[in-house]
C-alpha cells in the first residue's frame, strides 16, 4: 500500500520558476513523512484509544465519528483533515490515522488459541527527529512520546497494559554540532517547574499514577539532567508521581544484563499497584490500570525498550496464568521467541522514526543476552546515527514540521515574502571543506607518489599534515555551522 499527493491546481503556470522548484520541494518533504515507516489506520476500531479508554467511554461517544472521537494526540493527520472534518457531508472521507508500530499475532500453547500484539501510538506534539527535538515545552508536551499499548484476547476475554515513554520533561537541548555525542544542556532562563507540572498533571489525568523511570546515566555528560530531573520532581511534590532512577549503562557495564532484574524487583509493588486492564467476556471487569510507568532514557528508545519490554512480559506472565493458559511465557520457547521479536521490532520501527536507524541493544531483546554481533550491528547503527543527525535531519525536521502545520506555506513565497528554503549559508561552509579536501589530497599524494623521500618532500608532508590538522580542528569549532539544520521553525 501506497500513497499519491493529488494536487488541486491543474497548472502551475502562475507560478513563478522559484515557486516551482520550491513547490517541488515541498512535496518531497510531505512524500518523505508519508514514506516512514509505518502508519496505521482501521475502518472499524479506534486505534487512537486504549482499550480501558473505550471500555470507559459512553454509548453516545462510540457513535461519533472515528476522526471526532479519535485521541487527537496521536492522530498523524489532523492538520490535513481539518478542512475535510469541518463539512458533515465529506465525514466518510476523515478517517485517522496513527503513526508508530502494531503487531497483532495468533498464540496457539496448549492447544489454545489466543491473540497477543503490542500498539505503539506516537505523540505529534513535538515529534522530530532525534537532536532537533529534545525535552518540554511550555505547554507541557514532550519529545517523542509514545503510548504503547500490551493487547491479549483470550475466548472473548481482553486484557490490556499501557506503558508511556517521553523526553526527560525539562528544557533542555543537544544541538548537533559535528561532535559524536554533543552535550546535553539545560536552559537556564525557562519556567522548567510550571512546564513539568503541566505535563504530569495532563499524564495523571490520562493514565493516573506516574512511575517515573529514568535510565540515563548518572555520571558524565547525562548526569546533569538526571539531577535537575529528580530535584524538579522532588520540588513538585506530588503524591501520584513517584522518581525511579536506574544508572542503565554503568550498572549493566560488562554484559551484567541479569543486573536490570534489581530494577524489576524494585519495580515490583508499583505494578501490582498499578494492575493491568482484563475484561471478561460476560463484562465482568476483574481488573483496571490505576497508573503508568514513564520510561525514558536520553532519546527515550534503546535502553528504554528493553525495560518496557520487561515489564510488559511481567503481565503478560500473570495475565496467562491467571487465565489458565500458562504459567510463564519461558515455559513456551516459540511464544517466547515471537514475544523477543516483536519487541524488539517495536523498538527497530520507532527508533528508525526518530533517528533514522534501527534501535541499538535489540540483540539482548531478541535473544535475552548481549552478543558481539549486536554490539557490531550497534556501532554501525550509532554511526549512521551520527551521519543522519549532522547532515540530513534538519530536513527531515522540516518535513514533519509541515506535515503536522507547524509550518504553513504562505502566499507570496518567494515574491513578496521570502521563502525559509532559500535561507544563505556562511561563507565557511564551503570554503573549509574544499581546503580540507585540497590538502587531505595533497597529503595523501605526496605519501604515496615519491620513490624516495627528500627533506623537501617531507616538509611538504609536514605542511599538507598541518593544513589537514588545522582546518579539521576549524571545522570542528564551527560545527554547527556544517549541520543540516532546520529552516521551517
Amino acid at each position: 500500500m501506497g500513497t499519491d499527493v493529488i494536487p488541486y491546481t491543474r497548472s502551475f503556470l502562475h507560478l513563478t520558476e522559484k515557486q516551482v522548484q520550491n513547490n517541488s520541494t515541498y512535496l518531497e518533504m510531505v512524500k518523505s513523512v508519508l514514506n516512514t515507516p509505518y502508519f496505521y489506520f482501521s475502518y472499524t476500531y479506534d486505534l487512537s484509544h486504549t482499550m480501558q479508554r473505550l471500555h470507559n467511554t459512553t454509548p453516545e461517544f462510540l457513535q461519533m465519528p472515528l476522526h471526532d472521537r479519535a485521541d487527537p494526540r496521536f492522530v498523524w493527520n489532523a492538520y490535513l483533515l481539518q478542512d475535510l472534518s469541518a463539512r458533515p457531508e465529506q465525514y466518510k472521507f476523515c478517517l485517522p490515522i496513527i503513526h508508530g508500530f502494531i503487531s497483532l499475532n495468533t498464540v496457539v500453547v496448549n492447544g489454545i488459541a489466543f491473540n497477543w500484539g503490542i500498539v505503539s501510538r506516537r505523540g505529534i506534539h513535538r515529534a522530530g527527529t532525534r537532536l532537533f527535538s529534545r525535552g518540554i515545552d511550555t505547554t507541557g508536551n514532550v519529545s517523542n512520546y509514545v503510548e504503547t499499548e500490551q493487547l491479549i484476547e483470550i475466548n472473548g476475554n481482553c486484557s490490556s497494559f499501557v506503558q508511556t515513554r517521553g523526553s526527560i520533561p525539562l528544557f533542555w537541548y543537544q544541538a548537533p554540532n559535528l561532535k559524536y555525542k554533543p552535550k546535553p544542556q539545560i536552559s537556564p532562563h525557562e519556567d522548567h517547574q510550571s512546564a513539568c507540572a503541566r505535563h504530569f498533571d495532563v499524564q495523571i489525568f490520562h493514565y493516573g499514577k506516574q512511575i517515573l523511570v529514568n535510565l540515563i546515566d548518572q555520571c558524565g555528560p547525562e548526569a546533569l539532567l538526571e539531577n535537575a530531573y529528580r530535584n524538579l520532581v522532588q520540588r513538585i511534590n506530588n503524591q501520584n508521581i513517584r522518581y525511579e532512577a536506574f544508572d542503565f549503562h554503568a550498572e549493566c557495564r560488562r554484559l551484567r544484563w541479569d543486573k536490570l532484574n534489581t530494577l524489576m524487583d524494585r519495580l515490583a509493588h508499583d505494578q501490582e499497584q498499578m494492575g493491568y486492564f482484563l475484561l471478561m467476556r460476560d463484562g465482568a471487569l476483574l481488573s483496571a490500570q490505576d497508573g503508568v510507568f514513564r520510561t525514558n532514557c536520553i532519546d527515550c528508545l534503546d535502553r528504554t525498550n528493553v525495560v518496557q519490554s520487561m515489564l510488559a512480559k511481567r503481565v503478560l506472565n500473570e495475565v496467562l496464568s491467571r487465565l489458565e493458559i500458562l504459567r510463564k511465557v519461558e515455559d513456551h520457547p516459540a511464544f517466547e521467541n515471537l514475544f523477543k521479536e516483536i519487541w524488539a521490532d517495536n523498538a527497530d520501527v520507532i527508533s528508525i522514526q526518530y533517528s533514522g536507524t534501527g534501535a541499538l541493544k535489540t540483540d539482548f531483546t531478541r535473544t535475552g543476552k548481549r552478543t558481539k554481533l549486536g554490539a557490531m550491528k550497534d556501532g554501525l547503527n550509532s554511526l549512521t546515527r551520527y551521519y543522519k543527525n549532522n547532515f540530513a535531519d534538519g530536513y527531515r525536521q522540516d518535513s514533519l514540521e509541515l506535515f503536522l502545520g507547524r509550518y504553513i506555506v504562505q502566499d507570496g513565497e518567494c515574491t513578496s515574502i521570502q521563502c525559509p528554503l532559500e535561507s544563505e549559508r556562511n561563507w565557511r561552509y564551503a570554503t573549509f571543506p574544499l581546503v580540507l579536501l585540497v590538502a587531505s589530497s595533497m597529503l595523501v599524494a605526496h605519501i604515496i607518489l615519491p620513490s624516495r623521500y627528500t627533506t623537501e618532500i617531507l616538509l611538504y608532508m609536514l605542511f599538507w599534515g598541518a593544513m589537514v590538522a588545522g582546518t579539521f580542528a576549524t571545522i570542528i569549532h564551527h560545527g554547527k555551522q556544517y549541520v543540516d539544520k532546520p529552516k521551517l521553525l
